[in-house]
Formats: structure tokens, sequence, C-alpha cells
């Protein structure tokens, strides 16, 4: 800024000044929230909805499951928390059926035998997963009451004749 009168390199005006400085503080604050780059403090650690939730399954990942698959044009906010807690409590249930089942056969591991036993023998679960096939499940122990053999008089009696003419039972009796 020239003075053309004298020629001479006038000092800008105090307020031109001031506007200069404003205008720099705004760039840093706007930068500060923005990048946090010119020392805007520590950030927070982040939170994540599983935690909020206190869910031990990932709400994000399944919440981005649900808007890759196009299940529905739009996804709500609270859809992904509720699928994460549902499929939590499936799964706590058949482990927890499962471990007694693997316990009931004295193994420290759960195997699939023990996850085909304990859905099999869950009305519910049986019901959801009804037509499932569990590999290496085998299937669920059972004769069916036609098959087995029949307990006749005669078989009865003869059994109780046997008893009595065992060497066993003729001391049992001579001592009474």
């Amino acid at each position: 800024m020239l003075d053309t009168e004298v020629g001479h390199a006038r000092a800008p005006s105090r307020s031109s000044r001031q506007h200069h400085i404003s205008i720099l503080d705004r760039r840093r604050r706007r930068s500060n929230m923005v990048g946090r780059k010119l020392g805007g403090g520590e950030r927070k650690k982040a939170v994540t909805r599983s935690t909020k939730a206190g869910l031990q399954f990932p709400v994000g990942r399944i919440g981005r499951f649900l808007k890759k698959g196009r299940y529905a044009q739009r996804v709500g906010f609270g859809a992904p928390i509720f699928l994460a807690a549902v499929l939590e409590y499936l799964a706590a249930e058949v482990l927890e059926l499962a471990g007694n089942a693997a316990k009931d056969n004295k193994k420290s591991r759960i195997m699939p035998r023990h996850l085909l036993l304990a859905i099999r023998n869950d009305e519910e679960l049986g019901k959801l997963l009804a037509g499932v096939t569990i590999a290496h499940g085998g299937v669920l122990p059972n004769i069916q009451a036609v098959l087995l053999p029949k307990k006749t008089a005669d078989k009865v009696t003869a059994a109780a004749e046997k008893e009595s003419k065992s060497p066993k039972n003729k001391k049992a009796v001579a001592t009474e």
C-alpha cells in the first residue's frame, strides 16, 4: 500500500492487521476441528457399537453385511444391533447344550456329534434346524420298540427255573 502523495510504503492500519489475524485464527480453528493437526488435544478412544450394546458379536460387521447383501434398500440403525443380539443368544444356547452333551460323554471338547445331540434333543432348536445336516454328526440313537426282542411268559418262567437250579441258590436255600 503506497501512499500516493508521499511515495512511501505505509504500514497497514490496526484494523486490517486484526482482520488478517482473525482470518488466520479461523483457519486454525477449522483445521483443528477437521484433522486435529495443530495441537487440538487428545482424541477420545473409539467405542464400538458392540460395546455400547453389551454384545460380543460384531455389530458393525453385521451392519456391513446387511448393506452389502442388498436385503433392503435401507438398513435402520437398530437392525444390526438386534440381529447381533439374536445371533449371540442362539450361539450361546447351542454351545451351552453342546457343552453339556460333551460332559455327558466324558469329553472336554465339543465335537460335531455333541452339536447334533444338543440340537436334536432340544425341541425348539430341533424345529429351527430341522432341515440342517451336520457333517460328522451321526444320528440320534433310536431303536423302535417293534424291533426289540419280546419277553414272553415262557422266557420269564425259564429264567426263574434257571435261578433256582443254580448251585448258589441251592446253598442259600439249604441255609434257611
